[in-house]
């Protein structure tokens, strides 16, 4: 544990934010885009929670971890985004404390996002590789210790993250180049050697990108090889469609994260960070209730379901 004596090491008691653009006409115009990216972030992670949990023909091994990774969703763009918004309206300004609970927080929900997309290729793997054993390989046992692995990976990453962080003095810097606090742009403020931060960057990044990232391009190598010796094309269609939306996550997840953290970090490609940034952490979160439930025929049968059901008690409650 860190002590507190080592947060009073820092001179800098506050940061100020200066979001993701400097230029004032777009200010305005960004502010309502991701206010209605945001809402639609909410709304939908929300509803697929909601709709997971009333129905009971998606309590299984595949819904239990969609449902597990709208909560992440929900949680890490609300850690990210209403800070953002600030920024858009006036000068955002974010004192040292918050500043690293944000770090904190934002570090255990997007290692727990890796983990969880993970047990999904592993769910899938099983299911379409080794039908007959699903239901020992998947069991409830197994899916609550790979969701306890994952949020205890999260933990352990947060807490090396934001310890090495709390380490550094900020001296008269207090201008993040950024619209959240994240590691790169607060390496870039230390007056002190970061020497030691970068290398936990290198190993935890390293372990929580590399290791999920084999697992699921073995899982679906595998996957894709079993598809293939189907001999039902309905059958591989169905195999394909269940995969697809699954691997589309996970491009956008692990290709806009690896981009951010596997390279160094000079103060010129910050701009890019930000871009980049945005995808894992805002249109992510979005995009994921759509791709899992546009193109799934049990979570959009289990839409209407909910929507008849709800139409139907309104009705009897009126008359």
């Amino acid at each position: 544990m860190v002590s507190v004596e080592a947060m009073n090491d820092s001179s800098v008691t506050e940061f100020i934010l200066l979001g993701l653009t400097q230029q004032p006409e777009l200010q305005l115009p960004l502010f309502f885009i991701f206010l209605g990216i945001y809402v639609i972030t909410m709304v939908g992670n929300t509803g697929l929670i909601i709709l997971i949990g009333l129905n009971s023909h998606l309590h299984s091994p595949m819904y239990y971890f969609l449902f597990n990774l709208s909560f992440i969703d929900l949680c890490y763009s609300s850690v990210v985004t209403p800070k953002m918004l600030m920024s858009f309206i006036n000068q955002n300004v974010i004192s040292y404390a918050e500043c690293m609970a944000q770090l904190c927080f934002f570090s255990f929900f997007v290692i727990d996002e890796c983990y969880i997309l993970t047990s999904m290729a592993y769910d899938r793997y099983v299911a379409i590789c080794k039908p007959l054993l699903y239901k020992v390989s998947m069991s409830y046992q197994v899916c609550l210790m790979l969701t306890v692995g994952a949020y205890a990976m999260g933990l352990v990453g947060a807490t090396a993250h934001t310890g090495c962080m709390l380490r550094l003095s900020f001296c008269d810097g207090n201008i993040i180049n950024h619209y959240m606090c994240d590691i790169p742009p607060l390496l870039q403020l230390s007056c002190t050697s970061t020497y030691i931060n970068e290398l936990v960057i290198f190993i935890t990044v390293g372990v929580n990108v590399i290791v999920p990232g084999l697992t699921i391009s073995i899982s679906y190598t595998l996957i894709l090889s079993n598809i293939l010796h189907i001999r039902s094309a309905e059958g591989r269609s169905k195999a394909f469609s269940t995969c697809s939306s699954h691997i589309t996550v996970i491009s956008l997840f692990f290709g806009s994260s690896a981009f951010m953290y596997f390279k160094p970090f000079p103060a010129e490609s910050l701009d890019q960070d930000k871009v980049s940034t945005v995808f894992y952490t805002i249109v992510g979160p979005m995009m994921n209730p759509f791709i899992y439930s546009l193109r799934n025929k049990d979570v959009l049968v289990a839409m209407k379901r909910t929507v008849k059901k709800s139409i139907l008690n309104r009705n009897f409650v009126i008359y």
